[in-house]
């Protein structure tokens, strides 16, 4: 294995059911049977199952396709990318025996010593939960031949959580749900999601309006894993998230029929400000991407695929720009060349000019 941070993104993959859902994860939580939770081990516990976690991974079918990496040498730019990447929480702590591992091609990561000894993921283009929950149990599997598990037959996997207690498994889905929003149906919808055990929460922020969230992209998740197989569990989200958007494209050709013009401007307002901006904030960039994808979506907008959509909503955050800043070289008006702020704005406008560049209204 290397110790490099890097992984191919694979967002920049097609999949299906991408006009609404934009990615699908499955997570699994797993503890050393030997070894108390990480809330309560001893100092060099961490390190004993750090090491033994990647001699695990080292007996694998391919340990040449994976990067280990101890969390207290990434940099702030490395450790700011695989979070918004979704590869590790903002929480876990770089000082202790923390560590991350990423296969090369990105689809499947592995967090070491945060809440849990190990939280294998596997991340997956739109609508994929069958797919994602197979590269990940495959791991899960290989890692069982070299290392025990706490786990008994009553409760299933033993995690330092309840809610994880059990299958160990979390599936999460975001999605992309502008129609359901703006026809005043999403508070109702979701409110019935929850009910039935199904967890909602904003993307990327909150929106302007109270319970809505910016963009109207959600992620949609189990909330726990102790009800039914791993199989049901699967299969009550990925239903979820087919009626979700089932109900996103129907309220869509309703919204085109009864307020087309309401939507026309709106979508070629976001196709002016993405062809000409200059500066862009975040914020104001994740609901101009949310517009565009409306317009693709209704027909109004062609030249952008899903793909390119859901890698700019990954390439436009914090990290990924300092990245970009500290690889290339950038000419900045004279007016923005000195304002941290300024400069990320038009370095984002840059973005988004590039990936819209085909953009055209039909």
């Amino acid at each position: 294995m290397s110790d490099s941070p890097s992984g191919d993104a694979w967002y920049t993959d097609d999949g299906p059911d991408s006009d609404v859902v934009l990615s699908t994860r499955v997570r699994l939580a797993r503890d050393l049977a030997s070894f108390a939770f990480p809330s309560c081990m001893k100092d060099d516990d961490y390190d004993r199952v750090r090491s033994l976690v990647f001699d695990s991974f080292l007996h694998t079918s391919e340990p040449d396709r994976f990067q280990a990496i101890f969390t207290s040498n990434l940099d702030d730019v490395g450790r700011r990318i695989l979070c918004e990447r979704g590869v590790m929480e903002q929480s876990v702590p770089s000082s202790t025996g923390c560590g991350v591992i990423i296969r090369t091609d990105g689809y499947i990561s592995a967090v070491i010593n945060d809440c849990d000894h190990l939280r294998i993921a596997a991340f997956k283009s739109g609508l994929a939960g069958v797919d994602a929950f197979t590269l990940c149990k495959g791991i899960d599997d290989e890692l069982q031949q070299t290392i025990q598990f706490a786990a008994n037959y009553d409760r299933g996997y033993l995690t330092s959580s309840v809610a994880d207690c059990g299958s160990g498994m979390k599936v999460s889905c975001r999605v992309h749900l502008p129609a359901i929003t703006m026809s005043g149906n999403v508070k109702k919808i979701l409110v019935e999601l929850d009910r039935k055990g199904i967890s909602v929460r904003d993307c990327f922020g909150l929106g302007a309006e109270a319970g809505s969230s910016l963009g109207n992209f959600y992620q949609i998740s189990t909330k726990t894993a102790g009800g039914g197989s791993e199989i049901e569990q699967l299969a009550s989200l990925v239903g979820a998230v087919k009626y979700l958007a089932d109900t996103e494209r129907r309220l869509l050709k309703e919204l085109l029929s009864a307020r087309g013009t309401e939507i026309r401007d709106r979508v070629y307002s976001a196709y002016s400000r993405a062809k000409f901006s200059l500066l862009l904030p975040f914020r104001e960039t994740v609901e101009l991407v949310s517009t565009v994808k409306l317009g693709v979506n209704a027909g109004l907008l062609s030249g952008v695929t899903d793909s390119e959509l859901r890698a700019l909503l990954y390439r436009i955050q914090g990290g990924h720009l300092m990245f970009l800043m500290k690889s290339r070289k950038f000419q900045f008006p004279q007016d923005v060349a000195t304002n941290d702020t300024l400069r990320e704005n038009h370095i984002r406008s840059l973005i988004v000019q590039e990936t819209f560049a085909g953009l055209s209204v039909r």
